[in-house]
């Protein structure tokens, strides 16, 4: 009996992801030791592809297989139920704590604009349907992007928003999306991403922490998203976190309409609870100012077919959407 309690605690312990180096050294990633990414222990001091460029002949032509009764859908995200179905996919099984108690709820407009950017491909809006009810429950996308590593500047794309409805997550139809968007990234003669995770992955080019600064403190402390720290009451919290009624530099004002043609309004102080920040670039040296407060979640920060030594925080300069 003990031994097979012991056997369990280390399938559990593998299945469930890695949130530190220490924790990624132990697992086995079955499907990352196939992708041109270092190893968790792999010491680095280059700067370079990790694979050549590949030529058209040796890029597969054909999509990926999918599961038996799902296939492949490039999405046209100018259709707004179309739109709307991206975002009901992301809002119900997007990002989300340990928990589940918290998840990443972006609106139709934003994902419009953070999928659309300066050339934009709609072949990199790559959708998973289930073919009986046309149903959407994967996604994952791409955008060009021209990134600066040490003292290389490479063109390469961002991948986002890798999804899979939560049904589905035993069906493995995570590496399916990867390969296939890899696969049609390729056919335009890139051979880079960079990508971002909560979780440790092979392997980190550089690693951040989160930083929150609570809006509106009394429903944070409801959701339980924050606490009430050691001596603090409610009402000393609100005041502490209550913004100033007046900016402190004269003249410094929302942006309107009339400012930028085509800019969107700024919503700040009209709805939201919590700001969010990492710790990358100059942030540090004015956070705990600003009051903010450390998190318990970092972010990771991958690059696809790449190696260099690892970054510090305070010389990355990409905040993904």
């Amino acid at each position: 009996m003990q031994d097979i309690r012991k056997a369990m605690e280390v399938l559990s312990y593998q299945q469930k992801p890695a949130k530190t180096t220490e924790e990624a050294l132990q697992k086995q990633y079955n499907f990352w030791n196939t992708q041109p990414v270092p190893k968790m222990d792999e010491k680095i001091t280059c700067n370079e592809p990790i694979e050549p460029d590949k030529s058209s002949e040796e890029i597969r032509q054909e999509p990926y297989s999918l599961p038996p009764g799902f296939q492949w859908d490039t999405m046209n995200l100018n259709e707004p139920l179309v739109l709307k179905e991206l975002y009901m996919l992301l809002n119900e099984n997007y990002v989300e704590d340990d928990d589940s108690m918290f998840r990443f709820d972006y609106p139709a407009d934003f994902l419009k604009w953070a999928l659309q950017p300066p050339g934009w491909r709609r072949d990199w809006h790559c959708g998973v349907r289930v073919i009986r009810s046309g149903r959407l429950v994967g996604f994952i996308s791409a955008i060009p992007a021209t990134q600066r590593i040490y003292n290389h500047v490479q063109k390469m794309v961002e991948i986002n928003f890798l999804c899979v409805h939560k049904r589905l997550r035993s069906k493995r139809v995570a590496p399916v999306l990867i390969r296939e968007i890899t696969r049609r990234v390729n056919m335009v003669g890139i051979f880079q991403a960079v990508y971002t995770a909560g979780v440790v992955l092979p392997k980190p080019v550089g690693t951040c922490r989160y930083w929150h600064r609570s809006l509106n403190p009394k429903k944070l402390i409801e959701v339980k998203f924050s606490h009430l720290s050691r001596n603090m009451t409610l009402q000393r919290t609100l005041k502490l976190y209550k913004l100033p009624e007046k900016t402190k530099t004269p003249g410094f004002r929302k942006l309107t309409e009339n400012d930028l043609p085509r800019a969107h309004k700024l919503v700040a102080g009209n709805g939201f609870d919590v700001f969010n920040a990492l710790d990358l670039m100059e942030n540090k040296e004015f956070l705990e100012e600003l009051k903010f407060g450390i998190g318990d979640g970092n972010l990771q920060y991958y690059l696809y077919n790449w190696r260099c030594p690892p970054v510090p925080p305070q010389k990355i300069g990409l905040v993904l959407q």
